[in-house]
This record gives C-alpha cells, sequence and structure tokens, in this order.
C-alpha cells in the first residue's frame, strides 16, 4: 500500500481524518497537508510527514504531492473560489503519480434539479476528478448531524424561535465522525475505485422534528416559523449575513453567505436530502450515529 495524502490536515475534518489514518497505518505513509503546518506538530511528532500546501499557489504542490498514491482531497471552504483551488491540487497530484483521489462532496450534487448552490463547486470537482485520469470517490455527504447540534440548536433555544424554510423536507442527518471514518475506510480499503456513496445517518428527520428533540432534550421551548425563501434572506439579512460568495470578507468572522444557506433549505425541502443509506455501515462496519446521539454530546454547550 503506497502513500497517503489528507489535504486540508489542520482543518476539523482533516485533523480527525489523520488521527484515525495514523490508527491504520505506518506513520511513514501518511502525508498530511496544509497552509499552517505548525498545527500538525502533534501528527509529525508521531512519524507522519507533514508539508506545506496552498491550492491557491500551484507551485507549492508539486512537492507537497510527491511520493502519494491515494488522496483525500477534503472540500477548501471558499464558495464560488474553491472549484480552482480543488483543480490545482487534482492536477498537482496527477502529475505526481496519485492514481485515486477521495473527495467529500455532498448529497444530490448530480442531480441536475437539485437548487443548493453549493452544489455547483460540489460536482464541477467531481468532474474534474472523473477527468483527471486517476480513480475517484465521491463521499457525498448529507448535512452534519454537529451543525444542527450546534449551530442551529444553540441560537433557537437563547432566541426560543427558529425561523426555517424546509418545511417538511426530510434529512438524514450524518455525523461528521461517521463521515471521517468512512473516507478513512474508502483509502485503505480495496474496491472503492470509481464510485459515488451517499453518506447519511440512520433516520429521515425534518427541521421542526430536529428541533422539538432539542427543545425536548433542554427542557426549553423552541417555536419553528415557516418562512417562505424570502423570509430567511431577511432573517440572514438581519444577522448581518452576506448575501452572496462575493460579498464574504476574506477572513472575516462569517465565511458564508445567505444565498448558500436559503438554496440549501430549498433543497431540503423540495426533497434532494430525503436519501438513507447503509453506505457507512457498509464501509465502516459500524452503525452511524443518530442525531439524538450527537445532540446528547453537545448538549453540555447548549444555553441551558
Amino acid at each position: 500500500m503506497g502513500k497517503i495524502i489528507i489535504s486540508g490536515a489542520s482543518g476539523a475534518f482533516g485533523r480527525a481524518a489523520a488521527a484515525l489514518l495514523l490508527d491504520k497505518v505506518a506513520p511513514q505513509d501518511v502525508i498530511l497537508l496544509s497552509r499552517t503546518p505548525a498545527r500538525l506538530a502533534d501528527f509529525a511528532a508521531r512519524g507522519a510527514d507533514v508539508r506545506f500546501a496552498d491550492f491557491d499557489d500551484p507551485a507549492t504542490l508539486p512537492a507537497a504531492m510527491a511520493g502519494g498514491e491515494r488522496m483525500l482531497l477534503i472540500s477548501t471552504a471558499r464558495v464560488g473560489t474553491r472549484v480552482g483551488q480543488h483543480r490545482n491540487a487534482v492536477e498537482a497530484a496527477v502529475a505526481q503519480g496519485v492514481r485515486h483521489i477521495v473527495y467529500t462532496s455532498i448529497i444530490a450534487a448530480d442531480e441536475p434539479g437539485n437548487p443548493a448552490i453549493v452544489k455547483y463547486d460540489h460536482r464541477a470537482t467531481e468532474e474534474i476528478i472523473e477527468a483527471s485520469g486517476a480513480a475517484w470517490t465521491h463521499l457525498r455527504d448529507s448535512q452534519y448531524a454537529e451543525a444542527v447540534a450546534a449551530a442551529m440548536v444553540i441560537p433557537a433555544l437563547m432566541a426560543g424561535t427558529k425561523p426555517d424554510n424546509c418545511a417538511d423536507g426530510a434529512v438524514a442527518f450524518v455525523s461528521r465522525d461517521d463521515c471521517v471514518a468512512t473516507a478513512v475506510g474508502v483509502l485503505t480499503q480495496p474496491g472503492h475505485e470509481n464510485k459515488a456513496y451517499t453518506l447519511t445517518g440512520p433516520d429521515l428527520i425534518t427541521i421542526p422534528q430536529a428541533m422539538a428533540m432539542a427543545s425536548d432534550m433542554a427542557g426549553k421551548p423552541i417555536i419553528v416559523e415557516p418562512v417562505d425563501d424570502d423570509g430567511m434572506f431577511a432573517y440572514f439579512d438581519s444577522l448581518g449575513i452576506p448575501r452572496h460568495a462575493s460579498d464574504i470578507m476574506p477572513d472575516g468572522p462569517i465565511p458564508w453567505s445567505s444565498d448558500d444557506m436559503v438554496t440549501f433549505g430549498q433543497s431540503i425541502r423540495e426533497g434532494y436530502f430525503a436519501q438513507a443509506t447503509d453506505c457507512v455501515e457498509r464501509i465502516t462496519g459500524r452503525k452511524p450515529k443518530s442525531l439524538r446521539e450527537v445532540m446528547l454530546a453537545h448538549k453540555a454547550s447548549w444555553p441551558l
């Protein structure tokens, strides 16, 4: 088995993937890429090969990718500009001999009618990888359960209300930990080449049902207020969220835009997230965590 590259290894997903991978393969076979390698000193101390890489600077990439056979390409954060970053990474990796690229995508990325604008970056990246000559595996994650348990539940508990444009659209919320374990499984097992996996949790749940679960666990009310897409934009405007990716301040406090969030909700409402698969269990050998389990793990951070 050749060397395995993890990009974005100092991010939350990347660090978790690196830790799990180092439990499965020899450290000298692990290459960790980051714009901030010092944040990976603990992994370097375990014997991993930590390298500087900046996807905005292609000149840094040949040395970063050298010697790798498989790569986990973790989607970068910058909506609107990340396709160019991903293209730079894929081209450099293939030029250096990487033969299999595993990519963290999103559910229904290949559905033409899916209105979520986030899918455009992901599908464009999938197509770049498919055309690169390397084998590919697309990991199409559902919405993270952790995002619900923290970023959604905490302000809802504080306000007592939650405006929502998802209506009765269902989501099988998936734990990021399960997505990490699946990614490492694909990197370390044979037979996943040229396949797309939709990664979900076990239960299809609507946003109102998820908020009711959190309300019950917290012992505090959350009233879900159904709004249309314009109402959702107005809510994000009131919070000072930029409307479009092009309005996001580089390195600013808010790395996402409201058109991303509103069309995400529209996608849920229109049924594009209403899938529950067994891919996590088939690849990891363990049942995926439920939303309730993830909420219980985050409850200590809630404003009770």
